[in-house]
């Protein structure tokens, strides 16, 4: 097929794909603002605006150094569209601020060592990138119905990149493809620029679609449920097909144990004992750290291509640390991979890292020990967040739990936490930041919403005690829930049921 005729066909899939999936209910309608995240997360999750329009220079350490005015300028436009969006919804974003405090302090500190980075000025502008995505992450959070938001989200971001990633692929070479750095074997790298940030964007989006695909089939009353299943279905065809010919096993391995997490927290053996989620993952993550670290078992690593060094990762990880001069401070927020440093690193290898490739390590090296201390307390308190949600609403609490828990294995062999614009980070926050409840007053709006419709009085007369459930707010302590319940949602979560 001609590349011009199958970029029509794309297209037109594409466009059947949001109208498969379209909602015309109007609890699923959501703010046009959602369109600021999507914009930014697809640029995290392909290319930078530079790198689009072939504008950026060959990588050298002062390029690195200097960074691209045009993608600086194109990812500030965002942030200050971003920053006016949250200004105008000032109180739900005073309670996200005062309810996430721990995160935000991290922040602050990631500010402070400003003071001792080698490159302050380039600190402060990665900084504000870092910062962008968190921007991005409220933007979708205080919608006024963060559910549906998070869905559109998903929906907007993966049927746009997925597609096109095949299309690169198969039509443009020059754009979906390259050649490894090893062996110089051909590697797919689609919309992104290499194997390993598809890979993830197959993780983020496969868990996405998986998590809708099983709320749809199991929704039987949701209103164009057939055509948001074939939406659905192909989209993770799709996936599957990407992580088949991308090569790339950190994010194929954290997907296949984030699945079976999100699918055991789905069950009913899990909702009854909750215990068991917490055996499954810390069994998930001794197995796999142990075969990552320990060496516990060699073959498997064979199995998937890889040695026991993780393709010279652990060699790497051994000159990195005699780089170090403060083991408490670290070098500055996002300033290690800077100036001598990275020149150093990129005279001793010639496949020029700039990652360390663990991101429990890269945390060490820009922040110290206090930071590796502060993501401890990160995860920690995220992990309690997750579990909670997860108690209160399975569905969305087994796809939180899939991100966190992609977060934490992702981070073994790849540098992602508190990494500017990384797709691992971004869905990392998602899956920890804490949804403060609905005020008061939005639960007796919520309330007098839900009297007066009309599907509600046969169940109000056979079950007046409804009424209280629903003004005490007690159906509206599962978070992430729409700030205006559905009546058969409230009906089922306070356990009453018309006659």
């Amino acid at each position: 097929m001609p590349p011009a005729i199958a970029t029509i066909v794309y297209s037109i899939l594409i466009l059947g794909l949001f109208w498969l999936d379209r909602d015309q209910d109007q609890d699923s309608q959501t703010s046009k603002a959602l369109w600021i995240p999507v914009v930014w997360v697809s640029l995290a999750c392909s290319r930078s605006p530079g790198q689009w329009l072939q504008m950026n220079a060959v990588p050298s350490p002062d390029q690195v150094l200097e960074g691209s005015p045009f993608d600086r300028l194109g990812y500030m436009l965002l942030l200050a569209a971003g920053l006016i969006v949250l200004v105008t919804r000032g109180q739900r974003v005073g309670k996200f601020l005062r309810a996430n405090s721990v995160v935000l302090l991290f922040f602050l500190y990631c500010a402070v060592s400003f003071l001792w980075s080698d490159y302050p000025d380039v600190a402060f502008k990665r900084w504000t990138k870092a910062l962008g995505d968190v921007v991005m992450v409220l933007i979708v959070l205080t919608d006024c119905k963060p559910t549906a938001a998070l869905k559109r989200f998903l929906a907007r971001t993966a049927y746009v990149l997925i597609p096109l990633s095949i299309l690169f692929i198969k039509y443009y070479p020059s754009l979906g493809r390259g050649y490894g750095i090893w062996q110089g074997e051909v590697g797919y790298t689609g919309v992104t620029t290499n194997k390993n940030t598809l890979g993830v964007i197959c993780l983020i989006f496969g868990l996405g679609a998986m998590w809708r695909f099983l709320t749809t089939y199991g929704d039987r009353k949701s209103e164009g449920r057939t055509r948001k299943l074939i939406a659905l279905g192909i989209i993770l065809s799709m996936v599957l097909y990407l992580f088949w010919i991308a090569n790339s096993m950190t994010s194929l391995g954290s997907f296949l144990m984030a699945s079976a997490l999100f699918l055991a927290a789905n069950s009913r053996v899990a909702i009854r004992r909750p215990a068991v989620v917490h055996l499954l993952i810390a069994l998930m993550l001794v197995i796999s750290s142990s075969i990552v670290f320990l060496g516990v078992s060699p073959s498997v690593l064979e199995t998937v291509g890889r040695n026991p060094t993780l393709t010279d990762r652990t060699e790497v990880w051994g000159v990195l640390l005699t780089l170090v001069r403060n083991p408490w401070l670290g070098t500055g927020f996002e300033s290690f991979w800077l100036g001598p440093r990275l020149e150093k690193m990129w005279s001793v290898y010639w496949w020029h890292p700039n990652e360390a490739h663990n991101g429990y390590l890269e945390i060490f090296l820009n922040l110290g020990w206090m930071g590796v201390a502060w993501l401890a307390v990160i995860i920690a308190t995220g992990y309690r967040r997750v579990f909670r949600v997860w108690r209160s609403n399975a569905s969305i609490g087994s796809l939180l739990l899939a991100y966190f828990f992609m977060g934490l294995v992702y981070n073994f062999t790849e540098a992602a936490f508190f990494k500017m614009l990384a797709p691992a980070w971004i869905f990392f926050l998602f899956a920890i930041t804490s949804v403060p409840p609905s005020s008061e007053h939005e639960i007796q709006s919520s309330a007098r919403n839900l009297l007066q419709h009309p599907k509600t009085v046969a169940c109000l007369q056979a079950r007046p005690a409804v009424i209280e459930e629903v003004v005490q707010g007690r159906s509206m302590q599962a978070l992430h829930s729409s700030r205006r319940p559905t009546v058969d949602r409230v009906v089922s979560q306070s356990k009453w049921s018309p006659r």
